[in-house]
């Protein structure tokens, strides 16, 4: 929340989403954030594919969405609980399809640009200073999405 106002005056006009842990989006919610956007932040807990329906995201069309972020696999002993028993219900291959490269597939033929996403679990710590680089890239500095992700690289 504190980056967000951070770089408040710095986001477009547009600026529309869901924020806090008081519910989780519906399956509309994620559709219509996703379909009207040029780009698309998720900073969540757990993967990103576990929070949306796998037939339901192969069968959009988003090209308007340019860039998609998705700042996931952040884990607590809550989140954690709740993916094990998710997964239970799933099969292998299912599973197999929420990991990073495969949702960056998945999203790119759903007509996205580009995916920048988290490749292995980390703290909620190390993606804040993810996301504050992020923005100050992107936002402040007018920096390219190739030339933060160098610089997020290092």
């Amino acid at each position: 929340q504190e980056i967000l106002e951070k770089y408040r005056d710095l986001l477009t006009l547009q600026w529309e989403g869901v924020t806090g842990s008081m519910c989780a989006p519906s399956q509309d919610e994620w559709e219509q954030l996703l379909t009207n956007c040029s780009a698309f932040l998720f900073y969540g807990m757990e993967r990103f594919m576990s929070h949306v329906l796998l037939n339901w995201l192969v069968a959009m069309n988003i090209p308007k969405c340019r860039l998609v972020i998705l700042l996931d696999l952040v884990q607590s002993q809550q989140s954690y609980q709740r993916i094990t028993n998710s997964d239970i219900h799933k099969s292998c291959l299912r599973v197999a399809l929420e990991r990073p490269t495969e949702t960056a597939m998945l999203l790119s033929l759903t007509g996205v640009g580009s995916v920048l996403a988290t490749q292995w679990y980390t703290s909620s710590e190390e993606h804040a200073e993810r996301l504050e680089t992020l923005f100050e890239n992107l936002l402040s500095f007018g920096k390219t999405t190739g030339q933060t992700v160098h610089i997020l690289q290092k």
